[in-house]
């Protein structure tokens, strides 16, 4: 599955890459007031890709607080710290000793 997944993400890697090259003609972009911008074309791509994506981060964000708001006020207070033992319990050996010696991995 692994090696599907790699495969996939080298086609989609070298086809954006042949994309890119084949795209490398200058062009321009006529802005308002006569303004202008020349770029090779894939550039203005991915220019146009980047701030699309960030419009629409951008567009979420509210959604997102709103979210975050509603599932803090949906969560359930902290949990107390437990409270300590009263008296620790203290064992003394008894005068004849332990009953058997202590084994290991038991």
């Amino acid at each position: 599955m692994r090696i599907l997944v790699w495969a996939l993400r080298a086609f989609l890697f070298f086809t954006l890459f042949a994309f890119a090259l084949n795209n490398e003609q200058q062009a321009v972009v006529h802005w308002f007031f006569g303004a202008q911008w020349r770029a090779p074309m894939v550039i203005i791509v991915l220019a146009a890709f980047a701030g699309g994506a960030a419009l629409g981060v951008l567009a979420m964000v509210p959604a997102w607080w709103k979210h975050r708001r509603v599932a803090r006020r949906a969560a359930p207070p902290p949990a107390p710290p437990p409270k300590p033992a009263a008296d620790p319990i203290t064992v003394t050996p008894s005068e004849f000793g332990p009953e058997h010696p202590p084994r290991e991995g038991l």
